[in-house]
């Protein structure tokens, strides 16, 4: 039995002592403990999905918190969901002087306070700017502009009593890359804020405040690490590049991804195997896709919290097969009903 199965055996059987507690909300509280993250003091591993488009929309909004408990019946325990940005997802959680937009604020509320109550956990994340067409009210920000966001995002969870989050300023260091801003001044900022809350490091940055490292941050000895946005790796032309932007990179006027929540049998081997390396070795693994992250552009409904399909769409050595064709359409089969299904036999639920 690995180690992470043993910590899962460990984990249920405090399960039934803090059901009463967790049933209102009051008793989900995340801590660390050198490289361990806690979960109402014991041990925890995250796995769960990146929704970050999931406050594009009221509709958007409730369809997530409407599957949560199916997610954590096939073990899911961690959702991840951004105030901001997203690509083809344009969510524009802050306004220019660096307050929350209370359209987005209400809609982050709803989905925290359902998650905790269900015993959950969340990565909520502030600054996604890469391409997205959020940041363009804030083209002026200074790294104190930026910081005064963060501030507020972390002040407001604070006085919720949210003690469930773990906070991503930054991801993947877009703003820092793009307007030489520090990440090292974000973390202060989020934790003058709120002492109690946990931040992470999600770039390439090297900040020593960080609680947690995560996807772009180093592994360091002594703090937890977790991959929040993991992907597979041997995907046709990589998985968000060529794969999944091939339209969007030949006409600018295709604003949603392409193969939209569709798989190659070598794909979906190598996500697994990269799930069970990643949760036995560190502290987590968030799936991230094109099915849970798309946009509502294009004709497509998007993003989808329904687990869709087993995405059995053949080999990426047959460029004819399901999965390369018509690109552009949701295919009847796509979807993550088959990573979900794997989680479920491996951890359970």
């Amino acid at each position: 039995m690995n180690s992470f199965k043993k910590l899962c055996l460990v984990g249920l059987c405090c399960i039934s002592g803090l059901i009463a507690g967790c049933q209102d909300g009051r008793q989900n509280n995340l801590s660390i403990n050198g490289d361990v993250i806690l979960q109402n003091n014991r041990p925890v591993k995250l796995i769960g999905l990146r929704c970050s488009n999931a406050l594009v929309s009221d509709a958007s909004t409730d369809e997530l918190i409407a599957h949560l408990d199916l997610y954590k019946s096939y073990g899911l325990n961690t959702i991840s969901v951004f105030l901001m940005g997203s690509r083809f997802g344009d969510v524009k959680g802050y306004l220019p002087d660096g307050s929350l937009n209370p359209v987005y604020q209400d809609r982050m509320q709803r989905i925290l306070k359902a998650t905790r109550e269900k015993n959950m956990i969340m990565i909520v994340g502030c600054l996604y700017w890469g391409t997205s067409r959020a940041k363009e009210e804030l083209s002026a920000w200074s790294q104190k502009d930026a910081n005064k966001a963060i501030a507020n995002t972390a002040k407001w969870l604070g006085e919720e009593q949210f003690t469930h989050i773990i906070l991503d300023p930054d991801n993947e260091g877009m703003a820092s890359r793009a307007n030489d801003w520090k990440a090292e001044s974000f973390i202060s900022a989020a934790k003058k804020a709120n002492p109690e809350l946990i931040v992470a490091n999600n770039t390439k940055q090297n900040p020593s405040n960080e609680d947690v490292n995560m996807h772009f941050g180093n592994k360091e000895k002594g703090k937890p690490w977790l991959d929040s946005e993991a992907t597979p790796d041997n995907a046709p032309w990589g998985y968000w590049g060529r794969y999944s932007k091939e339209t969007h990179q030949s006409d600018s006027t295709y604003h949603n991804y392409s193969r939209i929540g569709r798989y190659t049998v070598e794909m979906k081997k190598n996500q697994i195997t990269e799930t069970e390396n990643d949760m036995d070795q560190y502290n987590g693994y968030i799936f991230a896709g094109t099915w849970i992250q798309c946009g509502p552009g294009e004709g497509i409904d998007g993003p989808f919290t329904d687990p869709g399909g087993h995405s059995e769409l053949g080999s990426k050595d047959d460029k004819d097969a399901a999965w390369n064709t018509d690109i552009d359409t949701i295919h009847p089969d796509a979807g993550i009903l088959w990573w979900l299904e794997f989680v479920r036999e491996t951890y359970g639920s």
